[in-house]
């Protein structure tokens, strides 16, 4: 907190007279994160085909999660893994969010398999849960050092087993 008052050069008080108190400080982060970091996730789920959805999803992270000046990593994902005791509720707030999230994933899967993109014995929902797990560990290790690279190879592996016809 005392950074981020010195940066915008302001006192905590003013800081908690604009946004009540640091839970909704960090939903007001969450959201500007999820308008401008997390844009690419809307228009990958209107991608033609399931497979052009994850590819989408997938180098969309890269480019987040990769970035010159930003941290390395999701801010949603970071805030789930090292979250403490006092900020259960934000944890909270940010699992209902990936939730939401992942059931417009399904939502799609089942639209892909309906219309013959998948094959009939994929269950969209594991394959949602599948998707999001490697999205959630390529942030986990850019966070930890993982280079473009290394990151870009794994997307590259994972598209490679992609299920299809």
């Amino acid at each position: 907190m005392a950074d981020l008052t010195e940066a915008m050069g302001i006192t905590k008080p003013s800081l908690y007279a604009c946004f009540g108190n640091k839970e909704a400080l960090f939903r007001k982060a969450l959201d500007l994160y999820e308008r401008d970091k997390l844009a690419y996730v809307d228009r990958a789920l209107e991608e033609a085909t399931a497979r052009t959805v994850a590819e989408r999803l997938l180098r969309g992270a890269l480019a987040t999660h990769c970035g010159g000046s930003d941290p390395q990593g999701c801010l949603g994902v970071i805030a789930t893994v090292v979250g403490c005791a006092e900020a259960e509720s934000i944890r909270e707030h940010v699992c209902a969010r990936r939730a939401s999230s992942e059931a417009a994933l399904v939502a799609r899967f089942a639209r892909a398999k309906a219309e013959g993109d998948l094959p009939d014995s994929i269950d969209p929902k594991a394959l949602a849960s599948c998707l999001t797990t490697v999205l959630g560990g390529l942030s986990v290790k850019a966070q930890g050092g993982a280079t473009r690279p290394e990151l870009e190879a794994t997307v590259d592996a994972f598209l490679a087993m992609w299920p299809g016809r």
